[in-house]
């Protein structure tokens, strides 16, 4: 019997999760096809993955063994193919990805002068795949912002830079000069509490543990939307609120919060001339300015 892949890549979501809500979120599919999908999986194998009550989700033995077994196969999976598209990729081609409000231009004109054979190529990235484009092999390097998954990867930190919070026009602090963190502990956060810890110790939903919903976005446009529409609040680098400008939602700084560090990173395995010098020629105007 052939295992399908993208049925234990769901296993392994809702294992890790252990609630299919959670997980169907994550893999962005609704919850009932997320269910079918490992039921199916199940009758394939002819064993129960998860015992699930009305209070929880456990692995069984089986699962256990599953998820054990599962991870390096879809690592391996997806080792082989990164190796494929990047195979596949023209000759002479570097590719550089970089976050929203992050501009490139000085560096690639500098990279460009040293190395005019290669054709340069741009990836506009967001949170969610600002890593993954280095494990896939769709950029040689990519100027992130942390936090993100460092593991198997190669991180030169850049710069930082304050951080503000995005509030709709009409909001009861929109008016004010700069905030603290306490200022918005009532507030519905648009992000992963995680990415802004001094809101989450002191955010009075997850004390009360009624968090609300957290949509998934696919860029800062869409958040912006949200924060527009009374929706929630987010907290952006300075950069990034001052690119995307838009007048129904004001940026205002916040006093005690930590600044958010912009770095180069790559994956680990690299060894290519090209990327440490292009490492060099970041890092070398980074510490110009």
């Amino acid at each position: 019997m052939d295992v399908d892949l993208r049925k234990v890549r769901y296993f392994v979501a809702v294992a890790e999760e252990l609630h299919f809500g959670r997980a169907a979120e994550r893999l962005h599919i609704a919850q009932p096809v997320l269910s079918r999908q490992i039921r199916a999986l199940e009758d394939e194998l002819k064993v129960q993955l998860f015992v699930r009550t009305k209070r929880a989700t456990e692995l069984t033995e089986a699962g256990r063994q599953l998820l054990e077994d599962g991870r390096p196969l879809l690592a391996a999976a997806e080792a082989a193919r990164v190796r494929v598209v990047r195979a596949a990729r023209p000759a002479g081609t570097f590719t550089i990805g970089f976050m929203p409000g992050i501009t490139v231009t000085t560096a690639v004109r500098a990279f460009t002068a040293r190395y005019p054979e290669l054709t340069i190529e741009l990836l506009r990235t967001s949170w969610h795949d600002q890593v993954e484009v280095l494990r896939d092999g769709r950029a040689d390097v990519s100027i992130v912002r942390l936090p993100i998954d460092q593991q198997g990867l190669t991180v030169r930190p850049l710069f930082e830079e304050s951080r503000v919070v995005m509030l709709p026009i009409d909001h009861r602090l929109a008016g004010k000069p700069s905030l603290r963190i306490s200022d918005l502990a009532d507030e519905h956060l648009l992000q992963d509490p995680d990415a802004v810890p001094e809101w989450r110790d002191i955010a009075v939903e997850l004390r009360e543990r009624r968090p609300g919903r957290v949509p998934v976005f696919h860029n800062v446009e869409e958040k912006l939307e949200h924060v527009a529409a009374g929706n929630g609040i987010s907290v952006l680098p300075l950069s990034t609120a001052s690119f995307y400008t838009r007048p129904d939602v004001v940026a205002v700084p916040i006093e005690d919060i930590g600044p958010n560090h912009v770095c180069l990173a790559w994956s680990a395995g690299r060894r290519a001339r090209t990327i440490h010098d292009f490492a060099e020629i970041v890092i070398g105007l980074t510490r110009s300015t």
